[in-house]
């Protein structure tokens, strides 16, 4: 079957796959590809009537080399599908046609997804984030500035009342988002149902001293049953939050979490997420991923720092950001490569997290902006003076930068602040 059409004109109905492929012959690779995310298998069979042939074929209308390995030919691809192929409020469906089986394919000796474009009618059928980043800084009432979080650290370890005190301690230091980390669950020593009843009570005891409001972050990541009864615990707890690892609990786990409308502000943790997106020979970009958590309803999204401690360069993040930020997306042929309208669904508010302290904060927030929640943990629990302090410190590099003052200017204010500056050089 040749599924090759370098003439085709994409239909605004197309959903469009861009990536980067690896192997002998580009075209052939391209061909294969398109064929086994869709309707083509290795031979001709006798089943196959021209009908589905014509009526949903996929048309690979883009093949460009850009380079070799010194061995193989690497090559950038686009591919249209016509929505015909999907049951396009399956997002697993979906997802195991245009990214299932071909990474598998000995022909292919690199493959990596850069991008998707989801059509109109394709969007629709999703629920997208209920909240936003209009709705998060709604609940939170902070208009303008970036949001300040925190992780409780060390990730596993802390006893329930520890858990609460730390939480606690960074609230009344200034953090409005207080969250677990992403491998703290329901262990022995901190069952998830005392944590979060335990927690949420330092939280009103932070909002009544403090005057702000305060929120905090339950991991619910369980068997899709058991995140169930943990949410309704969080609600019964009157949490507006939860927090869900995303990637580990999968794409049918968080659409179907979206769909049970409790309400909550969801956080999604990408944990594992490099896994698929930091090699560039194979997986599936950051990028891609953010679009689909987009559209599978998430509120908030880690997407990296640039200056902390996890991959990503500027560019790539800035790309990132813009996809869940913006309601029209432009293309740059370099991290994003197609114009990706999203026809009114709610924003996510972008998270950088990762090795994060206060001397980053002007860095971030000139990369990102000021809707972004800048996350940190050891950058506040690390503090020499403790939690409190490191707060103190973390919520003044914050003002620094709206008031349009230099660091070391602001510290001569707050001496939280200057001996941060000291202790991490």
């Amino acid at each position: 079957m040749d599924y090759i059409n370098l003439n085709y004109t994409p239909k605004e109905s197309d959903l469009l796959s861009c990536m980067i492929i690896k192997g002998e012959d580009l075209k052939k690779l391209a061909n294969e590809i398109a064929g086994e995310s869709s309707i083509g298998t290795w031979t001709k069979v006798q089943t196959m009537k021209s009908d589905i042939y014509e009526k949903l074929k996929p048309n690979v209308y883009e093949i460009k080399e850009i380079g070799n390995d010194g061995k193989y030919k690497i090559g950038l691809i686009k591919i249209a599908y016509p929505l015909y192929d999907f049951e396009i409020n399956n997002m697993p469906g979906v997802l195991a046609g245009i990214a299932g089986n071909i990474f598998g394919m000995k022909i292919a000796k690199g493959l990596r997804i850069l991008d998707f474009r989801f059509p109109k009618e394709f969007i629709d059928e999703y629920e997208g984030p209920e909240y936003g980043i209009e709705g998060v800084r709604d609940t939170l009432k902070i208009k303008e500035r970036p949001l300040l979080g925190t992780i409780v650290k060390p990730k596993v370890g802390l006893k329930t009342e520890e858990h609460a005190k730390v939480a606690y301690e960074a609230w009344v230091g200034g953090v409005d988002l207080v969250k677990d980390d992403e491998n703290l669950t329901s262990q022995e020593f901190n069952k998830f149902e005392d944590r979060v009843y335990k927690t949420l009570e330092m939280r009103d005891k932070a909002e009544e001293e403090t005057g702000e409001r305060k929120a905090y972050m339950p991991n619910i990541t369980a068997p899709y049953n058991e995140m169930i009864r943990r949410a309704e615990i969080a609600e019964d707890a009157e949490s507006e939050y939860v927090m869900i690892d995303v990637v580990v609990s999968g794409f049918s786990a968080v659409q179907s979490f979206r769909e049970e409308n409790f309400g909550f502000i969801i956080h999604a943790h990408r944990a594992m997420h490099a896994a698929m997106t930091r090699s560039k020979d194979f997986g599936i970009s950051m990028l891609t991923l953010a679009k689909i958590y987009r559209l599978l309803g998430v509120d908030q999204l880690h997407i990296g720092t640039v200056v902390g401690k996890m991959e990503g360069e500027e560019r790539e993040v800035k790309a990132i950001r813009d996809e869940i930020v913006y309601d029209k997306v432009e293309a740059d042929n370099e991290h994003k490569f197609f114009e990706q309208e999203w026809f009114g669904m709610n924003s996510v508010f972008p998270v950088s997290s990762g090795g994060v302290h206060p001397r980053l904060v002007p860095k971030i927030v000139e990369i990102l902006g000021r809707d972004v929640i800048i996350q940190a943990g050891g950058g506040i629990h690390g503090h020499p003076d403790g939690t409190r302090a490191g707060a103190r410190a973390m919520r003044a590099a914050i003002e620094a930068v709206i008031e349009g003052k230099p660091l070391e200017e602001k510290a001569e204010e707050v001496i939280e602040l200057k001996k941060a500056l000291e202790y991490w050089k």
